[in-house]
């Protein structure tokens, strides 16, 4: 059979792995919950007959609002079957925007996590005329439950009219709209069609050497269409999937499930490093020194080094004696790390890799299904800080002033009501403005420099791409974050916040005591040693783009704290409002600034 539709995937699945006893997994109170392939489809079936006898039809939007669960699956091929448009929403993002989509999507029925995430909407509930009705994927007193619809389904099966409900379904046809941040400050829903998300991991799927023997684990929000996508092309491969819906027991589940593949952000991988990186240097002695050597190995290392007789008898030994250790803290299994939302640090792809996990650096956005260009085991298929090739069937041009431009069948439908902002992003040849800028190497890799958006100009005229400056001063351990700033003013600066992982470590080896964050970015040492670092890192660009004066922050970024996308990316505006005190201490005063 052939897969053209989403829900395609539940057959072709059963042909892959007939009798799989863990097609789809989450943790429960503590407990296991596998589901059979059997029990996958059978409950998928169920639901998507309950859902007709509940009166939902083809076109109708559905709302979800959960964390990463395996009945999240089972939701969404039942809704996919009828014809329904399932929306997934973030379960972290403000209640503005929660009764914002909700009412420009017109939804009709809403499904959430349990009880927490029912009381965050409770109260908007009256605002969604539209709504009908709310369930849980957990049992929750007085409030209606997934169960209820599959029992119904179950009770009420009708495989005929289903049938014919799959085959009127085109794969043109709408399946999905995801919310994504928008310029004009309220969301904006990319329409994406079944071909759409089908040509992407079909496209993608060649990648991973892996089949229905092999694991995957899920941790990053399966409502980002990077990671739901990814979680179609497990499917299409025949992998079991394992659901972790808290990201804090990553470590944990690592070494529990020993998945063979996961899906991952650059900033987690930066939080391991770091980890480390901080047991590293507590070590003394001998292991000290030989922690430090074999870590300077794998910051040399390239793809094919291994096989040069000096470097490659190097990397053995490393391998040996410490970064078997590392590995063996990702499970016993875990070969491949697809990343993917943000730019990776060069330096974490060579020690990542020098370690024996390799990692898939991908670029894409939510309107092209995600993937773009996506690293591959091909000869030019990967080299680091490049996204790899073009995907298959994708095109990409470089418009004159370095903006990416695409065009392919993963593209969206445009955005939903929103034909002015649809039109925006288009050009008359059907070419995506994707609004990053960048150029395909000689090699022929896609190389992402920045966003178009957030490129400044300062006041003497000297354009500055944040970004490139940004990812340079992150390969410092000191620094966890920055954002730099400066446009129509006479020099670049920034916002720095400091690993504070990193620093207490750095502290005790001098003999420092470390008190508190503020107390700490206020010492002269401290602010000497960050000096350092700014100075060092500065060497690499040309004078206007030097960070001249900064600003120090006492405190992490978060999603929570509404610093970090749900993506993990800094949100720019937001930082800009929330410490334009010390921002125009900057360039008012000219000294360097802490809070």
């Amino acid at each position: 059979m052939e897969v053209t539709r989403i829900f395609d995937l539940l057959p072709w699945y059963k042909e892959l792995c007939p009798d799989k006893q863990d097609a789809i997994c989450g943790k429960d109170n503590g407990e296991w919950k596998k589901y059979s392939t059997d029990e996958f489809i059978e409950n998928s079936n169920n639901l998507s007959y309950g859902l007709v006898k509940l009166g939902i039809r083809k076109g109708d939007n559905i709302a979800s609002i959960t964390f990463n669960r395996p009945e999240w699956n089972i939701l969404d091929m039942g809704l996919q079957q009828i014809g329904a448009v399932h929306i997934p929403i973030y379960p972290t993002i403000s209640d503005s925007d929660y009764q914002y989509i909700l009412n420009h999507a017109e939804v009709k029925y809403i499904f959430v996590s349990g009880e927490e995430m029912h009381r965050r909407i409770e109260h908007i509930i009256p605002k969604i005329p539209t709504l009908k009705s709310i369930y849980t994927f957990k049992d929750l007193f007085g409030v209606r439950h997934l169960n209820e619809l599959i029992d119904l389904g179950r009770d009420n099966p009708d495989p005929e009219k289903l049938e014919g409900i799959k085959e009127s379904i085109r794969p043109g046809d709408l399946a999905t709209i995801i919310y994504t941040s928008g310029t004009t400050g309220t969301p904006k829903g990319a329409m994406l069609t079944h071909d759409n998300i089908v040509s992407n991991f079909k496209a993608a799927s060649y990648i991973p050497p892996f089949g229905p023997e092999h694991r995957a684990m899920s941790f990053l929000p399966i409502c980002h269409i990077y990671e739901r996508m990814m979680n179609y092309a497990f499917f299409y491969k025949g992998l079991s999937i394992y659901y972790l819906s808290n990201i804090a027991q990553v470590a944990d589940f690592l070494k529990e499930v020993h998945p063979h593949i996961m899906t991952t952000v650059p900033r987690l991988l930066e939080r391991v490093y770091d980890k480390i990186m901080a047991k590293g240097r507590a070590l003394k002695g001998i292991k000290r020194r030989l922690f430090f050597w074999s870590h300077n190995v794998g910051m040399k290392y390239e793809p094919g080094r291994e096989k040069e007789l000096i470097y490659g008898t190097k990397l053995k030994i490393a391998r040996k004696l410490v970064f078997s250790k590392w590995k063996a803290a990702f499970g016993d299994n875990l070969d491949i790390i697809v990343s993917g939302g943000a730019a990776l640090q060069p330096r974490l792809n060579r020690i990542f890799w020098a370690v024996g996990l390799r990692i898939i650096e991908g670029y894409g956005l939510t309107e092209t299904s995600p993937v773009v260009a996506v690293s591959d085991f091909s000869p030019n298929g990967i080299k680091f800080g490049t996204v790899g090739p073009v995907l298959r069937g994708v095109q990409v041009k470089i418009a004159d002033d370095g903006e990416i431009l695409v065009k392919g069948p993963n593209v969206m439908k445009g955005y939903y009501k929103a034909p002015d902002l649809t039109k925006e992003v288009f050009d008359d040849e059907g070419w995506f403005y994707t609004g990053d800028v960048g150029h395909i190497t000689p090699e022929g890799q896609l190389k992402i420099t920045d966003r178009k958006k957030v490129i400044f100009k300062t006041s003497f005229g000297k354009y500055i791409a944040p970004q490139i400056i940004e990812n340079k001063f992150k390969e410092s351990p000191f620094i966890d974050q920055i954002m730099v700033i400066g446009a129509n003013q006479k020099f670049a600066g920034a916002l720095i916040v400091p690993n504070f992982e990193h620093l207490k470590t750095w502290c005790e080896v001098k003999g420092i005591k470390f008190t508190t964050n503020s107390d700490m970015i206020n010492l002269p040492r401290i602010k000497e040693r960050i000096d350092e670092e700014v100075k060092h890192y500065n060497q690499s660009f040309g004078e206007y783009e030097k960070i001249r004066k900064y600003a120090l922050i006492d405190h992490e970024w978060s999603i929570e704290g509404g610093q970090l996308s749900a993506t993990l990316k800094v949100r720019r505006t937001h930082l800009e409002k929330e410490y334009v005190h010390l921002i125009n201490k900057i360039y008012v005063n000219g000294n360097n600034n802490k809070e």
